[in-house]
């Protein structure tokens, strides 16, 4: 059975609804993008968002997909670090509750991570991220043990864009996994991280990756086409599998000189958080149990379209395998 196995920041989502978008600007925060905040940063916006309500869930993009994964019965793990908090320890226990195999260190002395999530009236989600224990995603001599493990040529490392800042460690993950013979799954994750390093992601997904996802404005960033289809045409040079996820109007992928679209399926939007990573869920399902490409873009907008309907990463799974029933 193909395994899929995440690795990425393991955070924990502080999810917050504006009344407006007054606070991102207030906050120098760019709409839609993801800002690594410090603890003074983050401070400003506990004191700025204290009236509001608040909701926590598991977060991080790899793990989003991976616990998304899980919930539809596929064989999965998750490579991060927490710190010695009770942050830490609530999101260990989200993960293994859903049977995820996780390789989950522990830093003594520092904060779990956490991603401070405001969603403006729109559904539209802005990431101000403090890391904090998360950027000890595995120390560098375990991680070629782990990956060992998974010795299958069917098997698939999904990795999020956003460890692309560390530039040594991300490739020496890339290099290990292919070198064990598993194929990568790259998740962009967001635009202005793709602008602001487009020419070390290029070489990263033209050398190691098979299966790039994006959406309009992560492949307008790394191609410099502002049609999606022309990023498209630029992308499936780069891997093997390309998808480029268009909103509300579905998705859009290449594999091997093979084109395919699905329509969207968005009824109702109540927060996006997650819902990129919910799609590479769907359609990573779908790959592994061998349908189509057309097949596997659908399954993807179906997942996605379940977790927009909810705030925050978490919906129940008969609901994600009752929305892959009637596809």
């Amino acid at each position: 059975m193909t395994k899929i196995i995440g690795i990425g920041n393991a955070l924990v989502d502080v999810l917050i609804h504006l009344e407006d978008e007054t606070l991102l600007q207030t906050l120098k925060l760019p709409k839609g993008g993801m800002t690594l905040i410090d603890e003074v940063q983050l401070t400003a916006i506990n004191n700025a968002t204290a009236h509001l309500l608040r909701h926590r869930a598991t977060g991080g993009s790899a793990s989003n997909t991976i616990h998304a994964l899980a919930s539809l019965g596929d064989n999965v793990g998750f490579i991060g670090s927490v710190g010695d908090d009770e942050t830490g320890i609530f999101f260990c226990r989200q993960a293994e509750a859903r049977g995820i195999e996780t390789h989950i260190s522990t830093v003594s002395g520092m904060t779990s991570g956490t991603a401070t999530t405001l969603i403006t009236p729109d559904g539209e989600r802005t990431f101000a991220t403090h890391l904090g224990a998360a950027t000890q995603v595995v120390p560098a001599e375990e991680f070629p043990a782990i990956i060992r493990k998974q010795s299958s040529s069917q098997d698939i490392l999904h990795i999020e864009g956003y460890l692309v800042q560390d530039h040594q460690l991300i490739e020496q993950l890339l290099r290990e996994a292919k070198a064990a013979g598993m194929m990568i799954s790259y998740d962009l994750a967001s635009w202005n991280i793709v602008a602001a390093d487009r020419p070390f992601i290029q070489h990263l997904v033209a050398d190691y990756v098979d299966f790039v996802f994006a959406n309009e404005e992560e492949a307008a960033a790394f191609s410099g086409q502002q049609d999606p289809e022309e990023a498209l045409r630029i992308l499936k040079e780069q891997a093997s599998v390309a998808v480029v996820k268009v909103g509300k109007r579905g998705a859009m992928g290449c594999h091997n000189g093979v084109k395919a679209f699905a329509p969207g399926l968005v009824r109702k939007v109540v927060d996006t958080t997650a819902a990129g990573d919910f799609f590479a869920a769907g359609f990573l399902h779908g790959w592994i149990h061998g349908l189509p490409l057309d097949r596997c873009l659908d399954y993807g907008n179906r997942i996605a379209a379940e977790i927009v309907q909810v705030v925050g990463t978490q919906v129940a799974a008969d609901r994600l395998l009752a929305a892959l029933e009637y596809s």
